[in-house]
């Protein structure tokens, strides 16, 4: 196959395209600067409305991972802005460009995540689950929302609501390695906050087996099916590097030190499930969370 990809260079997108390549596909990658001489990469300026349109045609499949760092910095309205942005503007040009060509690609995967729930406790969530409140929630419900002129035009449309990808190289995982093994990282607030997460390597199979097949279409969550809580992975972190996990980061601390993305991105919480990817057959590798850190730290 044919595959474009945004967000080629993040966490996601520089593990998934060198494993594209090795299974044969073509991957042209949608970059911010003049392509190099030779290169397969397409030119994109989002901000100001820019894509090559001629360059997209004969694409087979789309896979859209661009995006801010929503945990990156304070949340000021400025801040905000860039979040939401980054993520409609790019998202508005691409769809509207795809629904354009004369051969359009048979998918678009365009990432999401499961902020799009809100914080909601202990309430188990599946893609039947209404939306959630908060600026995470509102973002995502812009993010999905934008790309509806490719689905308007006949392009098959999937949205993975993804979960917290736990790798080593980066994200979550990689923050937490350096108090955890000085042993001074423990629980945050409560503690109670579910963590929805999953192992890079289901990541990509599972955005692989979602552009498979033309049934899998609208909103999947992908995460492991076995969510747990801060303090479960806290305590799990700590088993794994024989460090003591038990100092707590208060929740006054946290808001005062992070304001509004402390208190949705680390205070908040939602226990999503799998519930559609499981239902197609899809089998997760890595589910449960001790075994996994243990392989990612150990190896």
């Amino acid at each position: 196959m044919r595959i474009a990809i945004t967000g080629a260079t993040g966490l996601v997108g520089s593990v998934l395209v060198p494993r594209l390549q090795a299974a044969g596909h073509r991957v042209d990658r949608l970059v911010r600067k003049d392509p190099a001489a030779g290169s397969t990469d397409i030119r994109w300026d989002p901000a100001n409305g820019r894509l090559d349109a001629e360059a997209l045609e004969g694409v087979d499949a789309v896979i859209h991972l661009a995006g801010e760092n929503v945990g990156e910095g304070r949340w000021t309205e400025a801040r905000k802005k860039v979040l939401i942005e980054s993520r409609t503007l790019g998202t508005t040009l691409l769809a509207t460009t795809l629904a354009g060509l004369r051969r359009k690609p048979e998918v678009l995967i365009s990432a999401s995540a499961v902020g799009w729930y809100g914080d909601r406790g202990e309430q188990e969530l599946d893609e039947g689950s209404g939306p959630g409140s908060g600026f995470l929630a509102e973002v995502c419900r812009a993010w999905e929302a934008s790309a509806k002129p490719a689905e308007q035009a006949g392009i098959r449309l999937v949205h993975p609501r993804i979960g917290v990808v736990l790798s080593k190289n980066g994200g979550a995982l990689a923050q937490l390695l350096t108090p955890a093994r000085l042993g001074v990282a423990g629980p945050v607030g409560s503690g109670k906050q579910y963590f929805p997460w999953l192992s890079m390597e289901d990541l990509l199979r599972a955005l692989e087996f979602l552009m498979a097949s033309p049934e899998r279409k609208g909103v999947y969550n992908v995460c492991g099916p076995k969510p747990v809580t801060n303090r479960e992975l806290m305590q799990a972190l700590g088993r794994v590097l024989h460090r003591p996990a038990i100092l707590p980061l208060p929740a006054f601390a946290v808001r005062t030190l992070f304001g509004e993305m402390g208190q949705e991105i680390l205070l908040g919480g939602q226990k999503v499930v799998p519930k559609r990817l499981l239902a197609d057959g899809f089998v997760f590798q890595n589910t449960e969370l001790d075994g996994f850190l243990k392989k990612e730290l150990l190896r």
